[in-house]
């Protein structure tokens, strides 16, 4: 199944198609990559050899992992030191909230995110991490501020869990597959995606 998933990325990511955006309408270019939270590792292994497949291609990647992105806005602010030696006495609810404020994706995530794509240049963004992240950053408040912000090249988000589209329930991204769905629409699911 992983290996299938990788061919099925690769196939995609590099088609013409795919990266001059075309045939999605007027929707942003936000593609979605679930998968099991028992694949995590081995998709850790396929993002870094799709990254070197795609560049033996010509196509160049630009990777941004929220976990690690969130621990340099911290340091940048000069407050993880001290989070990681309270963090033990502190609430969960407590910790959330504190973190929520300078981890917002509108004031400081998104703006770090512009950053690192103004650093490189790049074809196709991925974002990984996610489940790192969470419940500090949702993956639905990301993508919403995110979208005039990465809408010039294909945005790619490994999310570990479901992503679903249907006319009923509208789309949800549920992580895990197990915590509460975010309502998220404007996304397209990579691996029902044909170039």
């Amino acid at each position: 199944m992983i290996n299938e998933k990788f061919q099925h990325l690769l196939q995609v990511i590099s088609n013409k198609r795919f990266l001059q955006m075309q045939g999605l309408g007027k929707e942003v270019p936000f593609f979605i990559c679930p998968y099991e939270i028992s694949e995590d590792n081995q998709m850790r292994t396929v993002t870094e050899k799709l990254k070197k497949n795609l560049d033996k291609k010509g196509i160049r990647v630009l990777e941004v992992n929220l976990y690690d992105l969130s621990v340099a806005i911290l340091k940048d602010r000069g407050i993880w030191d001290q989070i990681i030696e309270q963090e033990h006495t502190w609430e969960k609810e407590d910790l959330l909230e504190l973190l929520q404020g300078p981890l917002d994706p509108e004031t400081y995530l998104v703006p770090a995110i512009a950053e690192e794509m103004q650093k490189k240049e790049f074809d196709v963004l991925f974002l990984t991490g996610v489940g790192e992240v969470f419940p500090y950053i949702r993956s639905h408040n990301l993508l919403n501020n995110l979208q005039s912000t990465a809408k010039e090249k294909p945005t790619l988000l490994f999310f570990p869990g479901e992503y679903n589209h249907s006319l009923e329930s509208g789309a949800s991204l549920n992580l895990f597959n197990k915590l509460p769905n975010d309502k998220y629409y404007r996304a397209f699911n990579i691996l029902q995606y044909e170039v």
